[in-house]
């Protein structure tokens, strides 16, 4: 590890009574400047103390850290600059902690600092001495209610996974339906943890924040009777600066036993972690694809392993990494996976899993946007007062206008994408770099008046559902059918998914259409019918993990019908999952009709076996953003040549593909290029990645209009 000085103007030499620490602060990306470094202070520090150092004409902050294995000594004749203050009051960030850290940085190859001060709570840098004391006191350990809990009656699934866990050291890959009750087994486990050790701490994991409302309800009911209401703090990007630093304080003095959150929840101060629970661990959410681009999972499993604590990834759609990690043994692999895998098929109270119905679009009338079956499905179950649910992966009215007499498409001026249309408030967004305008009266380009929408997005699938069910009457209620909407541009608001969600839970939303946000983790008891209406744009994608995340997308919205079997009973029919595709015959929609996740993972697996892919090869991208693609791609090419040159550690077991452009190759008025890195061997792609650092910053002066380049390990879209 390198460690670099921060000089004062002086050349008078430190006085002896000084001691030179080494210090992690937040360095600008890709500057050169080493890991940590050196600062005077009068006194020793141990390492994980939390203080303010001077950096360039700013005052930062930093964290005292471990000395490197080789001492680093400072110039003749230089004097190190003094450290401003310690933030008096909160202990030292503890070595687990620390290890966390620096094996997140090497592995994910980027700045010590840059990983360290993301994930302290931004407040912690702004607050003065008074200020933050002030907030400490309020930091209390909680006081245990008197209250009890009943005891909950477990299935014999439940049992046999809560028994598994018990007397294994795990990790463990918990693979049950949706609906079979894996949070039951969640909050079981937490339970034990807790109650074995009055200190213990847990970790929960969700994908996305919007999954956090219904489960902290449910954990809060469960914990706060045992261990008083501040027992469990969350930890999420919507939450304020304020909220952010309360909660990082309680689970850093141990006042909070539980933390439940999102991706950046992982690196939770928790110096007493006994159990960290990853939710959805198949979810791509858990991939930061912003600076650091970590995967909350696999640092789950890290940090777990090398704090002793157990961790269990539950889904019923699992990624095909841990799949694969979770194989029970066999003749030909004795050894079997590192994770050990649980089996959960069954849904809670007899509840049956949704009839998957494939609906032919070649032979329905053209055009249509909802398939004449379908339609009547729909209008008899919301007939029979029961709820539906239509998921479109695509928000706004359409994807783009167009004009048929010049071919004029709503091309962004930035990037190389669409405006999408957006009617409600006459608007053209791009989703990528945010522009947006007006919509024009006529063609830009010819003037021509009439300008269409092309495509379909949720915002005209509610506009259309809304029409076509303006007679229907839902009973015994006798009142017109409600359809609503939840997507990205209905939830901006702070607290307007919560209310949409409450209208749902309420009965009072008869349709809902949304996005992938409302397909997984909701617990929608009264929906029996889900519909997919444009899913096979993922079936051809350049991406090999289109059809994973395509199935278990469909999967994990399927699970969103009939979930309440006393109210799927009280139906004439069972629940259902409708599917509108033009491939009726792919291999996707055949194994989704059974159910078995099982037989599409096998055959996905075997074909990525075959091609030599994830996860029996390791993959890193470097991409190069630049003011022309020329200049990113030839960036690219002579650091890989470079590397080749100098012949790097484990470039003999690295594959360097050419470079090409991205998918959406501009983005804000930046070109974008990448190349993909392949090898069989984890260890000599980490060796030749770190090498590689050096050649890539020594590259980047030689080539004018680059912007800057990032390293992505373990890539989740290609």
């Amino acid at each position: 590890m390198n460690t670099s000085a921060t000089f004062s103007d002086t050349d008078a030499a430190p006085p002896r009574s000084l001691h030179l620490l080494p210090v992690a602060v937040n360095t600008p990306a890709h500057s050169g400047v080493g890991d940590l470094l050196s600062y005077a202070s009068s006194a020793p520090l141990p390492p994980g103390t939390l203080v303010r150092v001077p950096l360039g004409a700013r005052e930062v902050l930093g964290i005292v850290w471990d000395a490197p294995e080789t001492p680093q000594s400072l110039p003749a004749g230089v004097q190190p600059r003094a450290i401003a203050g310690v933030l008096q009051g909160i202990a030292p960030l503890a070595p687990a902690w620390r290890r966390l850290v620096a094996f997140a940085a090497r592995y994910y190859q980027r700045a010590l600092g840059e990983v360290a001060l993301a994930a302290l709570p931004p407040q912690l840098r702004d607050l003065d001495p008074e200020q933050l004391q002030r907030r400490l006191r309020r930091t209390q350990a909680p006081v245990p209610a008197a209250g009890t809990i009943k005891p909950i009656a477990h299935s014999a699934e439940q049992s046999t996974a809560i028994a598994q866990i018990d007397v294994h050291p795990g990790p463990f890959l918990l693979f049950g339906s949706t609906g079979s009750g894996k949070t039951e087994v969640y909050l079981h486990c937490v339970a034990r943890a807790l109650a074995a050790d009055p200190q213990a701490q847990a970790l929960i994991l969700v994908p996305e924040i919007n999954l956090t409302p219904q489960l902290e309800a449910r954990v809060r009911a469960r914990f706060a009777p045992l261990y008083g209401d501040a027992a469990l703090v969350g930890m999420h990007s919507g939450m304020t600066p304020a909220q952010r630093l309360k909660s990082w304080l309680a689970a850093h003095t141990g006042a909070a036993r539980i933390v439940l959150g999102t991706r950046m929840a992982v690196f939770a101060s928790l110096p007493h972690l006994a159990l960290i629970v990853v939710d959805e661990e198949h979810d791509a959410s858990y991939k930061q694809q912003e600076g650091a681009r970590y995967n909350a999972r696999d640092l789950a499993l890290w940090r777990g392993r090398e704090q002793g604590a157990k961790v269990i990834l539950g889904s019923a759609t699992p990624s095909l990494e841990s799949w694969h990690a979770s194989r029970p043994p066999s003749e030909d692999d004795p050894q079997g996976g590192r994770y050990q895998r649980l089996y959960m098929p069954s849904r809670i109270g007899a509840g049956a899993l949704p009839r998957v119905r494939i609906l032919d679009m070649g032979q329905q009338p053209r055009h249509s946007v909802f398939a004449p079956p379908l339609l009547a499905a729909i209008t008899e179950r919301v007939q029979r007062g029961e709820q539906c649910l239509v998921l479109l992966n695509r928000r706004g009215f359409a994807p783009v206008l167009h004009c048929h007499a010049c071919g004029w498409k709503s091309d962004c001026p930035h990037c190389s994408a669409h405006q999408v249309f957006h009617k409600l408030d006459r608007t053209l967004r791009c989703h990528h770099c945010g522009a947006a305008s007006r919509v024009p009266r006529a063609c830009p380009s010819c003037g021509n008046p009439d300008i269409v929408p092309i495509g379909r997005g949720t915002e005209q699938l509610e506009e259309q559902l809304a029409r076509l069910l303006r007679n229907v009457v839902v009973e015994p209620a006798g009142r017109a059918a409600r359809v609503a909407r939840i997507d990205a541009d209905t939830t901006r608001a702070k607290g307007a998914l919560e209310e949409q969600l409450a209208q749902v839970h309420a009965g009072e939303v008869d349709v809902l259409v949304g996005t992938q946000m409302i397909a997984k983790g909701h617990d929608f008891r009264r929906i029996t019918l889900v519909a997919a209406v444009q899913p096979d744009g993922a079936l051809f994608s350049s991406d090999f993990r289109a059809p994973e995340r395509l199935f278990a997308l469909l999967m994990q919205a399927a699970g969103r019908a009939g979930r309440d079997a006393q109210y799927t009973a009280a139906s004439e029919q069972p629940a259902e999952m409708w599917i509108q595709t033009w491939h009726p015959e792919h291999p996707v929609y055949a194994t989704l009709r059974r159910h078995d996740w099982p037989a599409f993972a096998g055959q996905q697996l075997a074909e990525r076996r075959e091609a030599g892919m994830p996860p029996f090869a390791h993959q890193a991208l470097v991409r190069a953003d630049a003011r022309s693609q020329e200049v990113a791609q030839a960036f690219l090419s002579a650091a890989a040549d470079a590397a080749r040159a100098a012949g790097l550690p484990g470039l003999d077991l690295v594959h360097l593909f050419p470079p090409v452009p991205l998918a959406v190759q501009r983005v804000a008025g930046v070109e974008r290029a990448q190349m993909l890195l392949e090898s069989p061997s984890r260890a000599a792609l980490q060796a030749f990645l770190a090498a590689w650092q050096g050649v890539l910053h020594a590259e980047r002066p030689q080539h004018k209009g680059l912007v800057r380049w990032l390293v992505d390990v373990d890539p989740q879209a290609i």
